[in-house]
Order: C-alpha cells, then sequence, then structure tokens
C-alpha cells in the first residue's frame, strides 16, 4: 500500500506534523496546512485535499481540544456543542456545493478566504475584546469577585 503512494510516506507525515504544529499553536484548521499541501506539494486535485483534510480534522481539533482542557484553558462547553451542531449542518451544505462547483472555483475561492482571514487577523486590535455573546463568560467575572470578597 505505501508503495502506492503518490508521494514518500514521509512527505505526508511531515505535512501532519507541520499541520499539527500550527493547528494546536494557533488553532487554525488544518485546511489551512492541509489543503494547500496535498494541492501544491503532493498533487492532489482540490476536492480530493479538501476532503482528505476534513478527514484528518477530527482526531487532530479532539487532540488539540483535550490538550488544551487538561492545561486548564476554560472553554464553554454549551458554545462548543452550539458551534458543532452548525458546523453538521453546515458541512452538508458545504460538501454539496463543493461536488458541484468546478476545482478551479474552489481553490480560488479557498485562496480568497485565506486572504481575507489573514488581513482581518493581521489588521485587527490587539485590544482584549468582551464576549460576543452575553452569559456564562460575561458574568464569571462577577461571580468569581463575589465568591473570593474582592
Amino acid at each position: 500500500m505505501i508503495a502506492q503512494l503518490s508521494n514518500p510516506w514521509w512527505v505526508f507525515m511531515l505535512l501532519g506534523v507541520v499541520a499539527g504544529v500550527i493547528s494546536g499553536a494557533l488553532g487554525l484548521g488544518s485546511g489551512t496546512v492541509v489543503v494547500p499541501g496535498l494541492v501544491l506539494i503532493c498533487c492532489f486535485g482540490q476536492k480530493p485535499a479538501q476532503g482528505m483534510a476534513l478527514a484528518v480534522m477530527v482526531p487532530m481539533a479532539l487532540l488539540g481540544a483535550l490538550r488544551y482542557w487538561h492545561n486548564g484553558i476554560e472553554m464553554d462547553w454549551v458554545v462548543i456543542a452550539l458551534v458543532i451542531c452548525g458546523a453538521l449542518v453546515g458541512t452538508l451544505a458545504g460538501t454539496e456545493i463543493a461536488v458541484r462547483l468546478p476545482a478551479n472555483v474552489l481553490r480560488k475561492a479557498f485562496a480568497i478566504f485565506l486572504v481575507v482571514v489573514a488581513v482581518k487577523m493581521f489588521t485587527m486590535s490587539s485590544k482584549a475584546r468582551p464576549p460576543a455573546i452575553e452569559g456564562d463568560a460575561a458574568n464569571q467575572n462577577t461571580v468569581n469577585s463575589i465568591e473570593n470578597g474582592d
């Protein structure tokens, strides 16, 4: 089976390591590394690369999230559950769109999305912002202050 790979096995392993480091350190989805790596370096088509990136994402993201949680990073499990529900519906719609669009259109849309996100992240203020949704996170400081007698 390894002999049937389009590149040496270590190229795929290295791509996985790079994707894991970038995903774990920066919180980026694996698609930002895996899709370009598979398309540009390994010569896969856009659609197969997108499908493979989605398959890689689940175990990598779960392990990363568990490591953050294990290291004491607070995460709102209700928000996670709600985003998962939306993401499942969105994935069904997105994959249907991807199957119908030509690969060159997907590749250009992917590139434009990355550029827009990069510009937004680069120009975003570094000041801390309050949570976007009022609720548990917004009230947590008040609760902590009352409990600690601050």
